[in-house]
């Protein structure tokens, strides 16, 4: 297993900075995914990790072994691209079989070890077929055992799902996360798809303009976001924001679009001043709507309802701020209905409005 280790790595094309200034050390053995937008430099730092990318400034280490000046083959990585790169006039067998042949390998070692990755994959009754008459999962298979025979040091992986059918992805983050761990192979991934990152990785960066914005475990980075850009980013429908000031520091109170909350039990007005202004970050599954006022609900207006199968995500007008939250599926309200949202203190996120930063708990 290899630890891979960024220090102050830069890239810059010409006189624009893609990357600028990364340091940051990957586990041996760890499933790590850089998500981000498109443009945000994750795979630019793929390709730098491989060598296909040269570095402006820094360092990248494998173990203890500064790889800058090697050439791709010397690293001992194998990349999985999004468009498969399977050889068409070579059947399953063939292609898994083709980085063996390339070393010189005994064919009665090759045979036994693609037997093996096809098992490992699932595609033992494929292997005579040639890439145009397997399914879109099942030609990702094949890349990823082309990769794996190899038993390389790390694996690279730039977007290999992005062609498949939703369903399709789901499956295979499955084969890939078994895969991994079974294999113990250190593994770097690209997406801009945050659930991706979510459901396949031990740790995850978020970029953005070429600068890891948070890194850290799924739940942490989705929970605790650092800043207004991984808040909004991580998490599917995306966190709401509402404009909201401090009105008075002892207790904590805060005005969040003409309602006062108090929320000095859940953060310190040390770190806070009155008159300070704010975005209140609150995640659409945290805001319940409900045809029923309770103690605490705001009145609302409907402006749009979503079915997500066992809820709804309601859309809701409040003093013409538009904001997202949940109810039961069998609710009976639709768009222009008065109802009523709850906004649970505990579940609240402040950020500072000018820097996007978060304020502390």
């Amino acid at each position: 297993m290899t630890e891979i280790r960024f220090e102050g790595v830069t890239k810059s094309f010409k006189d624009v900075g893609v990357i600028k200034g990364i340091d940051l050390k990957i586990r041996e053995g760890e499933f790590f995914t850089f998500v981000g937008p498109s443009g945000c430099g994750k795979s630019t730092l793929l390709n730098m990790i491989a060598g296909l990318e040269s570095i402006t400034e820094g360092s990248i280490y494998f173990d203890d072994t500064m790889v800058n000046d090697l050439s791709p083959k010397d690293r001992d990585v194998a990349m999985v691209f999004q468009s498969y790169a399977l050889y068409p006039h070579m059947t399953v067998y063939e292609n898994i079989a083709f980085p063996l042949r390339m070393k010189e390998i005994a064919k009665s070692e090759i045979d036994r070890e693609v037997k093996r990755i096809a098992a490992l994959i699932g595609l033992e009754e494929m292997l005579n077929k040639k890439p145009k008459e397997l399914s879109g999962g099942q030609r990702q298979r094949v890349a990823l055992g082309r990769a794996i025979i190899r038993r390389p040091k790390v694996f690279l992986m730039d977007e290999p799902l992005s062609n498949l059918d939703a369903r399709l992805r789901v499956e295979m983050r499955g084969e890939i996360k078994k895969l991994q761990k079974g294999l113990k192979i250190t593994t770097v991934y690209v997406t801009h798809d945050q659930s991706e990152a979510l459901s396949l990785s031990d740790r995850i960066a978020v970029l953005h303009h070429g600068e890891i914005q948070q890194c850290g475990i799924p739940s942490d980075v989705y929970m605790n976001p650092s800043n207004v850009f991984v808040a909004g980013f991580i998490g599917s429908p995306s966190m709401n924001f509402i404009e909201a000031y401090i009105r008075r520091c002892e207790p904590l109170e805060i005005d969040c679009n003409g309602i006062l909350f108090s929320v000095n039990e859940y953060f310190s007005p040390d770190l806070l001043k009155s008159g300070k202004e704010l975005l209140l970050g609150i995640r659409p599954e945290d805001i319940t709507v409900s045809a029923n006022k309770s103690e605490g609900g705001i009145e609302v207006k409907v402006s749009m309802i979503e079915s997500a199968g066992s809820f709804n995500y309601v859309d809701v007008i409040w003093n013409n701020v538009t904001v997202k939250g949940i109810s039961k599926i069998n609710d009976d309200f639709k768009a222009g209905s008065r109802v009523f949202i709850e906004i649970p203190l505990d579940k609240i996120i402040l950020f500072d409005k000018k820097s996007g930063i978060r304020l502390g708990a």
